[in-house]
């Protein structure tokens, strides 16, 4: 008889740990991203960025984020913008990316550890300061930049020609189809190698999300 109780407890304890392992890895959350090849209801068949199929279930209230080519000259005073840059030694921050916001996110500021998509990269959200900011160049330099002001501060962002800028907008299903890229910021992968999202951003007119 003691040696079936702790057969059971042994049974039950090596049950709740499986349940817990696979409890933490549906909760993971992970960036995924590719191209749409196609759609069926709700799920996303796509190919990611080595070319391994993705596929991506998509909740059915999901917010989706249209992600639109953009320049320069769209950034206007006033709009709330995140960018990932690389600092420079006169103070500035050169954007390698540029992303204008359709309504201000989360407070806001300047972060040295939060982006990685240069060597020392920093991240910088914040609202565009009126005119007279932007376009204004340092000395010596060709390329215009903006200024950007955060609850802690504010930092000069010069845009070269080669950032990558976006405007995001509010999307629809509509915006979903083949050929588009797409991102899923926090999809949670299932057991099964498939992934879930509740938001996703997509590329519009062959703009690519970052």
């Amino acid at each position: 008889m003691l040696r079936t109780r702790i057969l059971n407890v042994a049974v039950v304890a090596t049950a709740l740990t499986v349940s817990a392992a696979l409890a933490q890895q549906q909760t993971q959350t992970q960036r995924v991203s590719g191209t749409i090849e196609r759609i069926d209801g709700n799920t996303i068949y796509g190919k990611g960025p080595d070319g391994t199929a993705v596929t991506l279930k998509l909740a059915d209230n999901v917010a989706i984020t249209a992600v639109l080519k953009a320049t320069f000259a769209d950034i206007q005073p006033g709009d709330y913008v995140g960018t990932g840059a690389v600092p420079q030694a006169d103070g500035s921050q050169k954007a390698v990316e540029l992303r204008i916001f359709p309504r201000p996110q989360a407070d806001g500021g300047h972060y040295s550890d939060e982006w990685n998509g240069a060597p020392n990269g920093t991240m910088t959200n914040g609202f565009v300061q009126p005119t007279g900011t932007v376009g204004a160049t340092l000395a010596g330099a060709g390329d215009p930049s903006i200024v950007v002001k955060y609850p802690q501060g504010e930092k000069r962002i010069v845009i070269p020609a080669n950032a990558h800028v976006v405007r995001n907008a509010f999307g629809t299903k509509d915006d979903l189809k083949a050929g588009a890229f797409f991102r899923a910021q926090a999809g949670t992968k299932q057991p099964d190698g498939t992934y879930t999202a509740s938001a996703i951003s997509v590329g519009r007119d062959g703009a690519r999300p970052f």
